[in-house]
């Protein structure tokens, strides 16, 4: 594989920090240019960052003395810098949407951790080894933007991963009927308990968005490209709602599922099609790509934030107390690294299957 030069928008951030760490030592990425908003633009990224930055390690050398550029008005300088950028802005919804097309249109391919295009039907918002095959939109989407690089893939919201992955593999069975409690930390909300004192020994049972993300975006990983289109599938009917904790890292989830009458698996056969699950990232060897994707823990109190959220350098999903439900088929927890399987980290493996697959080239 060839090496990439990569930027990343919106660097400043928490999400723009964790994309900046996990480039540093990447194998096929090199990291050459940062943007922010204007008030940034011309220090040193170390400058930039020196009073917010959030992650355990400090600011990687590659990255120090990059000058950050003005997401905006130097678009063009950027674009012309590298094979591709990755996008983590804080702007109104809209305006992400009109900037990240407007890099697409510079023939520059944004990699977005963004929702603004989420619902963009020609758009593919991929997790690699659920829906890999939605990147055959691309060249519709090309065509309507009238590039021959430039598109926008997006990844799903960061909470989903802590349970669509375990129950992709069950849609087999026919699973009708989802309730899905998520519990997620304040990383999620760009923050640190040194800004966000008031979280401190809290919990909010609230988050802006978030229960109609849970309930609508896994229905468009689970759809079908269709005439230059992602057409969304129909079942099965989700009901979420969304908590904000008290913890750094890890969005937990108290998961309930139904299935079709006479259909309804055996514990040992979900627990058997999550230990061989595999998607096209394990078989493509992604570097990124953890090599057992779904964790099946046997103990009653497993899986916990702050044990198992970096399993696999966070980009495994942690799963345990499979049972029988009353009301419901079954019910099991779920775990995952919000801030890297579901932002960063799965923004980086979404871009090594774009270029496994040929779409940076």
């Amino acid at each position: 594989m060839r090496e990439y030069k990569v930027g990343v928008i919106g660097a400043t951030g928490m999400v723009g920090q964790r994309f900046v760490t996990l480039l540093a030592n990447h194998p096929w990425f090199q990291l050459v240019a940062v943007a922010a908003s204007g008030r940034s633009a011309g220090k040193t990224y170390e400058e930039a960052v020196s009073n917010r930055w959030a992650m355990s390690e400090p600011v990687p050398d590659a990255a120090k003395n990059l000058t950050i550029l003005d997401a905006d008005a130097d678009a063009e300088r950027l674009a012309g810098q590298v094979d591709f950028c990755f996008c983590a802005v804080d702007m109104k919804k809209e305006d992400i949407k009109a900037l990240e097309e407007r890099y697409a249109k510079l023939e520059c391919p944004v990699v977005s951790n963004n929702s603004a295009n989420r619902w963009t039907p020609d758009v593919p918002m991929v997790v690699p080894e659920i829906n890999a095959e939605h990147l055959d939109v691309i060249p519709a989407q090309r065509q309507r933007l009238g590039t021959r690089r430039g598109f926008i893939a997006v990844k799903s919201n960061c909470s989903l991963q802590s349970y669509v992955p375990a129950l992709h593999p069950l849609r087999k069975y026919g699973l009708e009927r989802v309730l899905v409690c998520t519990y997620q930390a304040i990383s999620g909300a760009g923050k640190t308990f040194e800004r966000w004192p008031e979280m401190v020994d809290n919990c909010i049972p609230y988050i802006g968005g978030e229960e109609e993300k849970s309930e609508q975006e896994p229905l468009k990983l689970w759809g079908r490209v269709e005439g230059g289109r992602i057409v969304t599938a129909e079942k099965p009917s989700i009901t979420a709602q969304c908590f904000r904790v008290a913890c750094l890292d890890g969005h937990m989830a108290a998961v309930f599922m139904k299935f079709a009458d006479g259909r309804k698996p055996s514990m040992e056969q979900i627990r058997d099609d999550w230990a061989n699950f595999r998607g096209v990232a394990q078989e493509l060897r992604l570097p990124s790509a953890p090599k057992q994707f779904l964790h099946y823990f046997e103990e009653p109190d497993r899986p916990q934030t702050r044990l198992d959220r970096n399993l696999e350098h966070g980009m495994a999903i942690s799963l345990g107390r499979l049972r029988p439900d009353t009301q419901y088929d079954y019910k099991f927890a779920g775990l995952s690294h919000n801030t890297l399987r579901g932002a960063a980290g799965g923004g980086v493996l979404l871009a090594e299957l774009l270029c496994a697959k040929g779409y940076m080239d």
